[in-house]
């Protein structure tokens, strides 16, 4: 008899329609399974076997042929145990015809017959959705992220036993009743991981320059650069972004969930991912890990970084040509993968932020520690970087070592500094003020300059993403910031993807101070984040 059920295949983050047909017939006993299938897949013939076995089901004695279709797609992965078990059950007379009709099924089997949960739940979710699936089987644990798709009739099944159980209806059997109440519909889930970043913006003394350039950066999407001697608040700066950035959408939140599914990255039993991804690959990354790959696709921390944070500290110590892997996913928001027989498409709208030492000593330009590093070797450190790449990085921050009053305003400590350090006042009242501020209140901030952006822009892109003609169209810049920024231009020898950048920058900046025009303190603040004296006197 013959017998076919419906699953999906994943080719990085899309899911691809498998029928799965079981033959069983007369001959010698063997267990066959043809299609393209990996390692993986071969060994559900023993998983399948031994789940038979210890759910009280009957193991077929004669020859049984499992074809996954279509034969030239890749085939890998424990997902398809399920469907293969279910398949044999139907083609051996063990399930009433017609029960796998409009059912689409995906989970690993455990030797005893339990279901595990497996990557990719969401991503089969959406094809039986678009499919027209009239159910969609699932292990327990993927249950809550099945169930994100609304529309679709999800059931979490513990076993093979219960999911037999659900197909069963008409079954009088005691024990399969039992099954039957433990298979329960799985309902669309409140949001997972629901809590804010807890890491706070008010616990970064000092650097009003970068914090200010923080804020720019989550209000406009733009890429950022932090340069400074070790312990200047660089790392502290850059984990605190992903606080300023506001709530996802629900669209945005399925497409994190769906990478995280994908990756095997989101917890058992969690559902939608609400809070904004921030990913910190160690610099000895390879350019696989950086921005995906494999024989099947996927993601790497690119896409895992996708509507949050990709930082990487010591950018200066990753490899030349991982880091010029950037460069196209940076202007395009997403990364194109071509294999030999497909390709793999995975989204990256992200907000990178670099952070490095300005020599290898990390002193170049302390005002207390003298720097031991020769020119010839701080032009070789900075030599990593190329220009193009540092020109896509539209906030180029130097940050100075804090003073001493500025990393601790407690009174006991104020009286026992030294009266010569009580007498020097290096801040500002205004800076004072904005040492307080807590990652709420520039959040808020951040938020109604978000909410100008999107009434201005029709697309809904943020000022960095917004194309080049638009942008023209969006700016209305005064006539003496546009000869400053004129001006700029040609001192500086900047290029046209910089100059284009300061206006981004100004943009934003407007846009977080409310002001409806781009005026020349608008440019002449957004010059601060290009005037990059270190790398400039090395490169």
């Amino acid at each position: 008899m013959l017998a076919r059920c419906s699953t999906a295949s994943l080719r990085g983050l899309e899911a691809l329609a498998v029928t799965v047909e079981v033959d069983v017939g007369p001959g010698l006993p063997t267990f066959q399974v043809v299609g393209l299938a990996n390692t993986a897949v071969q060994e559900a013939r023993e998983r399948v076997r031994s789940a038979l076995r210890h759910s009280s089901f009957r193991v077929p004695q004669g020859r049984v042929v499992v074809n996954m279709a279509p034969c030239d797609l890749p085939k890998e992965g424990t997902g398809f145990d399920l469907p293969i078990a279910l398949g044999v059950l139907l083609a051996s007379g063990q399930l009433p015809h017609g029960q796998l009709a409009g059912l689409w099924s995906v989970g690993e089997l455990g030797l005893d017959g339990s279901l595990r949960g497996v990557c990719g739940v969401l991503s089969v979710a959406l094809l039986a959705k678009a499919a027209g699936a009239r159910t969609l089987l699932v292990p327990s644990l993927n249950g809550p992220e099945a169930a994100l798709v609304e529309g679709l009739n999800v059931w979490g099944v513990n076993s093979l036993g219960d999911a037999v159980a659900r197909l069963q209806k008409g079954s009088g059997s005691a024990g399969r009743d039992e099954a039957r109440r433990q298979a329960r519909p799985c309902t669309r889930p409140n949001n997972a991981g629901a809590g804010r970043h807890r890491v706070d913006l008010i616990d970064v003394k000092g650097q009003m320059h970068g914090r200010r350039a923080l804020e720019i950066a989550a209000a406009g999407g733009h890429h950022m650069l932090l340069v400074g001697p070790p312990g200047s608040g660089k790392t502290m700066l850059a984990r605190r972004l992903a606080g300023l950035l506001p709530p996802l959408r629900r669209d945005q939140a399925l497409e994190v969930t769906q990478i995280q599914s994908v990756a095997g990255l989101l917890q058992p039993g969690n559902a939608l991912m609400n809070e904004r991804p921030f990913r910190a690959p160690h610099h000895s990354c390879s350019g696989a890990a950086l921005v995906g790959g494999g024989a099947v696709p996927r993601p790497g921390e690119l896409a895992l970084a996708h509507h949050g944070v990709l930082f990487l500290d010591e950018l200066s110590e990753f490899r030349p040509g991982v880091l010029d892997l950037l460069r196209q996913p940076l202007e395009d928001g997403e990364i194109h993968l071509h294999r030999a027989r497909h390709h793999s498409r995975f989204p990256c709208a992200i907000t990178l932020v670099g952070a490095s030492n300005p020599c290898r000593c990390g002193w170049y330009g302390d005002d207390l520690r003298e720097c031991r590093c020769t020119q010839a070797e701080r032009r070789r450190y900075w030599g990593r970087l190329s220009g193009p790449l540092l020109d896509r990085l539209d906030l180029q921050v130097v940050m100075r070592r804090p003073q001493p009053q500025q990393l601790w305003t407690a009174s006991q400590t104020s009286k026992s500094l030294k009266p010569e350090a009580q007498s020097e006042d290096s801040i500002a009242a205004e800076d004072k003020a904005c040492d307080q501020e807590t990652t709420s209140a520039v959040a808020a901030r951040v938020r109604a300059a978000q909410r100008r952006i999107i009434h201005r822009n029709p697309g809904k892109l943020s000022n960095a993403r917004v194309p080049l003609q638009d942008l023209r169209e969006l700016l209305d810049l005064e006539a003496s910031a546009l000869a400053l920024w004129q001006k700029a231009l040609e001192q500086r020898c900047l290029s046209a993807r910089a100059g284009e950048q300061i206006l981004r920058i100004a943009l934003t900046i407007s846009d977080l101070d409310a002001n409806p025009t781009v005026g020349e303190t608008a440019i002449a603040e957004a010059l601060t984040y290009r005037h990059f004296d270190l790398v400039r006197q090395e490169r």
